[in-house]
């Protein structure tokens, strides 16, 4: 059995790995084989890669350690149906680390009821974690329109747009030599000659 530690973070901006000595420490509970998996991707997102590693490398019986559920999922109920399959599916136990009803192996009835109690609370702290993730994204949007903010978007280079200009000018050139030579895509080189004519 391994102890399969999932931390993740939304951005590289963030410390994924922020609680990633607690969770090893913690594991050792459960035995001395682990595996590791950092990532930096949104939680509202199925599938995103480290997670999708430790699904295929993941056995019957290894254990998937994360740190809360937040931290698995921020996922619409129907991808985390899909997520709770795939999980099932490969045979992992999932502890929550500040759950302490998935800490505990029960047999038997009390085990049943137990699984059933797990089951519900991790599909109420999932949905939580998506709700509080929309409110989040809804207050910031509602930030930015009362300052008045509003995004440009990204600003032409207007040094290459003259190059190109005078590329296009000479005439002696493809539009992807061009591209090329001013070290652009092309389809600045074909905006830039729309602009002209």
């Amino acid at each position: 059995m391994t102890v399969r530690i999932y931390v993740r973070a939304s951005t590289k901006d963030q410390d994924a790995e922020r609680a990633l000595s607690d969770l090893i420490q913690f594991s050792q509970e459960y035995g001395s084989e682990y595996v590791e998996y950092v990532e930096n991707e949104s939680g509202t997102k199925l599938n995103r890669p480290i997670l999708t590693r430790l699904l295929n490398e993941s056995e019957s019986g290894d254990i998937l350690l994360v740190e809360s559920v937040d931290r698995l999922s921020r996922l619409e109920q129907s991808d985390f149906e899909i997520l709770k399959q795939q999980i099932k599916g490969k045979g992992l136990r999932l502890i929550v680390a500040d759950l302490p009803t998935t800490h505990v192996v029960n047999n038997g009835m009390t085990g049943e009821i137990l699984n059933v109690i797990n089951s519900m609370l991790i599909d109420l702290l999932a949905t939580m974690a998506k709700l509080d993730n929309d409110k989040r994204r809804e207050r910031i949007k509602q930030g930015l329109e009362r300052s008045g903010y509003k995004p440009t978007g990204k600003k032409a280079n207007t040094a290459k747009h003259e190059r190109i200009k005078q590329l296009l000018e000479a005439g002696n050139m493809t539009k992807e030599e061009i591209a090329k030579a001013v070290e652009c895509g092309v389809a600045t080189v074909y905006r830039v000659a729309k602009e002209i004519k």
